[in-house]
């Protein structure tokens, strides 16, 4: 084949028409005939997923919402309700741990673990590293999330290495909305050369509840296939379960799945009060007793950080974080609100430690940062 056209040559300039330059034939108009547009038509439906626009296997993910729709508000969930999908798991071996991996579980093994999720506003590097420093010393891991909204940010492997610089133990995340099992395999291989410890597996909220609706979501695995194909990497894996989203009695043995898929954390998204906590980790441990269980925390210092937190957990926000936020201080009642909050998780039997999560509005990194290192180091987290 030879490409007839000169690339060292300049370029003619395409002509100007009333709109502007010629546009190039998009959608169906660049489509060889019979080949139809977007992620669930690239491949053949799987069974009993065809309604799910995540195309999962092993649902439901944590965005159901109380009614039982589907977090893009416009279905029911396929995996609720009467003739519902039946998950289906496919466990596969796991390789040893890496030694970041090993000394992490370690700790975890040792005494309630701190973890706190890095507060981030899109791909800088700069408060990337300013954020990470302020955590340094007072938590024992900083959870990457993994552009949550649909958010841009940096790889997650450069990320990690970038904030391990500053002396905080990075715990990658990995989501399934923007990247197909290739590139989450290479991806994975990242982070293991980079000697990460833990990389948390999600399948990612659909692109429809963030700030990208015009990105076109992937969703080639879910986060149980994720979990498995993270098993082989040499990292401890994490993956996230919501007690309080329907079916919640189906919660648990979700979170057993995953265990059994590769998972050696499970960190729990908003349970509802300590009984109803309690219960799950009973139910879950019952199930999968080597799983460990972390409790997500949350930490609201203003009204736009709680915002974010509703639109993550629709009518599941704790009352009292919500309180906090019409004391004189917001910060400091938040910080003592999280800080109560945590003392009450870390006593329910099962629990082997807490995800701090801060939820930061517009510009409110550096304040969040600061008040989840106050949180970490009041729990002993760092030492």
């Amino acid at each position: 084949m030879t490409i007839a056209t000169d690339i060292s040559a300049p370029r003619t300039p395409e002509p100007l028409g009333p709109a502007g330059p010629a546009r190039r034939p998009t959608g169906a108009a660049c489509r060889p005939a019979g080949i139809r547009s977007g992620a669930a038509e690239r491949r053949a439906p799987r069974p009993g997923v065809a309604d799910c626009p995540k195309t999962m296997v092993d649902g439901p993910c944590g965005g159901v919402r109380s009614d039982g729709g589907c977090e893009t508000g416009d279905r029911p969930c396929a995996f609720v309700g009467p003739g519902a999908a039946a998950p289906r798991t496919r466990p596969v071996g796991r390789v040893p741990l890496a030694a970041p991996a090993a000394a992490l579980l370690g700790v975890l093994d040792a005494r309630p673990l701190i973890v706190a999720e890095l507060p981030s506003s899109g791909p800088d590097p700069d408060e990337l590293r300013r954020t990470a420093g302020v955590l340094a010393g007072h938590v024992d891991a900083a959870l990457l999330g993994d552009a949550p909204w649909a958010r841009v940010q940096l790889p997650p492997a450069l990320r990690a290495t970038l904030v391990a610089a500053e002396g905080v133990r990075p715990w990658a995340s990995l989501n399934c909305r923007d990247r197909n099992r290739v590139a989450l395999e290479g991806e994975l291989a990242g982070l293991a050369a980079a000697g990460v410890a833990a990389v948390h597996c999600v399948t990612g909220d659909h692109p429809l509840t963030g700030g990208r609706p015009d990105a076109l979501p992937v969703f080639d695995l879910d986060a149980v296939a994720l979990a498995a194909l993270a098993a082989g990497s040499g990292l401890a894996v994490s993956v996230a379960e919501s007690p309080s989203a329907p079916p919640a009695d189906e919660r648990p043995a979700r979170a057993a799945r995953k265990a059994a898929a590769g998972a050696d954390v499970v960190i729990v998204n908003h349970a509802g009060d300590e009984d109803a906590l309690g219960a799950f980790v009973v139910a879950t441990r019952a199930l999968a007793p080597a799983l460990r269980i972390l409790v997500s925390v949350p930490l609201v210092c203003s009204t736009a950080g709680a915002r974010r937190l509703e639109a993550f957990l629709p009518g599941a926000v704790p009352a009292d974080v919500l309180a906090a936020l019409d004391a004189p201080d917001p910060t400091a009642a938040a910080v003592d609100r999280a800080i109560a909050a945590a003392g009450r998780a870390l006593a329910v039997d099962g629990v082997a430690g807490v995800d701090l999560s801060g939820v930061a509005g517009p510009g409110e990194e550096p304040v969040v940062a600061a008040a989840l290192a106050w949180v970490g180091a009041d729990l002993g987290g760092g030492s």
